[in-house]
C-alpha cells in the first residue's frame, strides 16, 4: 500500500491525528470515519482521491484511532467543534465533506451549524433508525473493554465485528478491524450511544449544502439511508453501489472514490439534479 503521510493538530480537548495525500491547489476534502475505527478506514482511497484532484485529509476523531480523547461527557456538537479547529489548522476557508455512519452525523451537524465552510458533503451510510433498528444495534459490543483472564473479550469482540458487518467476505479485514476496535476500546464506544439518541431527521430537514448519500445494498444502513432519501427527494442526490458491507470503501474502493468525485467535481450542478 501506499505510503500515507501524517500528522496532528492541536484540537479542543488535545492532539488530533491526521492521514494525508497532500495536493497543492487541490480541493480540499475532509473525511470522517465510522465508529469504532479511525483514518485507516480510507487508506485505500487516500491515494485515488489526491489522483483525482484533492487534497484529501482523514482525521481520527477524538477518543479514535491516535487522537486524544474528548471529554467523557462530550456531545456530539463537540465533537463536530474539531471540524472547525481542522480546517483553521490546514489553512482552509472551506472543504468538501465525506462522512461514513458516525462520521456522517458529526459531518452534517457541522454542516448544519456552518454551511458556508461545507462546498459539498457526502453522507455514506446515515443512521435514520427505527425504534427497533436502534434497539438492534444497541446491543453491540460499545462500551469500554473490560479485559478478563480467560481471554474471552477477545472472543466476544471478535464475534461483535462478524455480527455487525453481515455479508462480510474478507478474514483479514475482520481482523483488522476487530483489532482497531479493541485498541482504543475506553474511548471509541463513546459517540455512537449519543448518535442512537440524536434527532437525526431534524438534522436532516436543516441542512442546506448540497449532500449526496451514498450507500450500498449490501449494508446494514442501506434501508436507513433509503429513508433518508425520502424527507428530502428534491434536495438529496442519492447513490447505492451493489453489493458489498458497511466495509464498502476497502471492499469497493474504485467504485467509492467514483460515486464521490462525480458528486464533488462538478460544482455546476445542484444536488437536486443528481438525484
Amino acid at each position: 500500500m501506499q505510503r500515507i503521510p501524517r500528522g496532528y493538530f492541536e484540537g479542543p480537548s488535545g492532539q488530533v491525528h491526521y492521514r494525508r495525500m497532500a495536493l497543492p491547489g487541490g480541493r480540499p476534502l475532509l473525511l470522517l470515519h465510522q465508529s469504532p475505527l479511525s483514518s485507516t478506514q480510507f487508506e485505500a482511497v487516500l491515494p485515488r482521491l489526491q489522483a483525482r484532484g484533492y487534497d484529501a485529509v482523514a482525521l481520527d476523531l477524538p477518543g479514535f484511532g491516535l487522537s486524544d480523547e474528548a471529554p467523557p461527557d462530550a456531545t456530539l456538537d463537540e465533537y463536530a467543534s474539531v471540524l472547525d479547529v481542522a480546517l483553521e489548522a490546514l489553512g482552509w476557508a472551506d472543504a468538501h465533506f465525506v462522512g461514513h455512519h458516525t462520521g456522517a452525523v458529526i459531518a452534517a451537524m457541522f454542516a448544519a451549524a456552518q454551511p458556508v465552510r461545507v462546498r459539498r458533503l457526502v453522507l455514506n451510510g446515515f443512521p435514520l433508525l427505527t425504534p427497533a433498528e436502534r434497539e438492534h444495534f444497541g446491543t453491540f459490543y460499545f462500551g469500554p473493554k473490560q479485559p478478563r483472564a480467560d481471554g474471552s473479550h477477545l472472543l466476544t469482540a471478535w464475534n461483535n465485528r462478524l455480527r455487525s458487518s453481515p455479508g462480510w467476505t474478507d478474514l483479514a479485514l475482520m481482523h483488522r478491524y476487530t483489532v482497531e476496535g479493541l485498541y482504543r476500546g475506553a474511548t471509541n464506544w463513546r459517540a455512537f450511544p449519543l448518535i442512537l439518541q440524536a434527532d437525526l431527521g431534524g438534522l436532516l430537514q436543516a441542512l442546506q449544502v448540497p449532500t449526496l448519500l451514498l450507500t450500498n445494498t449490501g449494508e446494514d444502513l442501506y434501508e436507513a439511508t433509503l429513508r433518508c432519501r425520502a424527507l428530502r427527494p428534491d434536495f438529496f442526490a442519492f447513490q447505492a453501489l451493489q453489493g458489498g458491507t458497511h466495509d464498502i470503501v476497502d471492499e469497493q474502493p474504485e467504485p467509492w472514490v467514483d460515486a464521490v468525485t462525480t458528486f464533488l467535481g462538478d460544482t455546476r450542478r445542484s444536488s437536486a439534479s443528481l438525484a
